[in-house]
């Protein structure tokens, strides 16, 4: 069995390794709870739900995404699948009609990573090139122009995609050669989000800085956040309530440095809130904190990364709206924040301010969230 080996590099030597185990055998189901009133559980249903549901009967799932009332997912087959609310065609079924179960997008099995955005998608196939569809606001899809698309339409020509993350009106995107781009909404309470040190908004995707060394990127509505492959950690956009992490409430244009520490591995964001894990499997986090979703035992904001809990076995971290989801590397799922509408995923509508075990478990394997009032696992 494979072992995946995430470290820093300083002067060409290994300092820190973060050991992840694979994802269990399958069968992968995909499993929601939350607000439903837009069919976005995808259950076939309107209901919302406060306990974690199977979505149909398929166990071949391999990846899930959560936006604002509606979802996309993409399974082992390389098939994309959308359902929710159909907002200026944001399902990309060609039409503007919801949906309340997962319907494929188009035929195509070439289909590696979806990310969802406010009112958009965007994915990469397996020939690196990009794609997004839907609401086109301030030139979000990175088409060049603002109008709304139903169905997918590539960004650009290039085939030299590596990873993408759509956040609120904006996306952010790494090529394989660690350079870091974005486009979209730039203006507004969330000023500078694009990280090009204006406030400009951009059609098409624009090249952040110079440097190459780009590894990992998470946006929220306001917030963006990135690893580099030297371990550092780096945020821009909107500071309220400290959002980025670095130590104050001011905004940023431009990638600022979240601390000096090298040891950064997995990140993500929420709205007005950073967190992230470390290679050594501690999880941390800061930005606003009113209903406990910083997960450390009270309702505090916190400009700097705070840790949660003492554990050294967190895995993976997915970030709602105002919630979190985690999986430890025994493929146990915990969650904590806000939890209207169940959206926890734990049984009731009780906010919790640190982590909650999601049923007993331990096969997950995906997490979701982004902008959302509802959340998707993997399992």
């Amino acid at each position: 069995m494979a072992l995946t080996i995430s470290g820093v590099r300083i002067n060409g030597s290994l300092t820190a390794v973060h050991i992840i185990p694979p994802p269990p055998p399958p069968p992968y189901g995909l499993y929601s709870s939350g607000k439903n009133q837009k069919g976005q559980l995808g259950d076939g249903t309107t209901v919302d739900k406060s306990n974690l549901i199977q979505v149909g009967a398929s166990v071949d799932w391999a990846s899930v995404d959560a936006g604002a009332d509606s979802s996309a997912a993409i399974k082992t087959d390389g098939t994309m699948w959308a359902w929710g609310t159909n907002y200026q065609g944001k399902l990309g079924q060609g039409d503007t009609t919801d949906r309340s179960s997962p319907v494929q997008i188009g035929a195509l099995t070439t289909w590696s990573t979806v990310s969802a955005g406010s009112d958009s998608f965007v994915a990469r196939k397996t020939d690196g090139t990009l794609w997004a569809w839907g609401r086109n606001y301030a030139g979000m899809l990175g088409i060049g122009d603002e109008t709304a698309r139903s169905s997918p339409v590539q960004i650009g020509a290039l085939t030299n995609w590596s990873k993408i993350s759509a956040g609120g009106y904006f996306t952010l995107a790494i090529k394989t050669d660690g350079t870091l781009w974005s486009w979209g909404h730039n203006a507004g309470f969330g000023a500078g989000r694009l990280g090009l040190g204006n406030t400009t908004n951009y059609s098409s995707p624009k090249q952040i800085g110079a440097d190459t060394n780009w590894a990992n990127i998470a946006s929220s509505f306001l917030v963006a956040l990135a690893t580099k492959t030297n371990g550092t950690l780096w945020a821009w956009g909107a500071g309220l309530g400290g959002a980025l992490g670095v130590g104050d409430i001011t905004n940023r244009s431009s990638p600022t440095q979240v601390g000096a520490l090298t040891t950064w591995s997995t990140i993500s964001a929420y709205n007005y809130g950073i967190s992230a894990i470390k290679t050594d499997g501690t999880l941390w986090a800061a930005g606003f904190n009113n209903y406990g979703q910083l997960g450390i035992g009270d309702t505090d904001n916190r400009s700097s990364p705070v840790q949660v809990g003492a554990l050294t076995t967190w895995l993976r971290i997915g970030a709602g709206q105002y919630h979190m989801t985690a999986i430890k590397t025994d493929g146990t799922l915990w969650t904590w924040g806000r939890n209207s509408y169940g959206r926890l995923g734990i049984g009731d509508t009780n906010n919790r301010s640190s982590p909650v075990q999601i049923g007993s478990s331990t096969t997950w394997s995906v997490v979701s969230g982004t902008q959302s009032i509802h959340s998707h696992a993997i399992g």
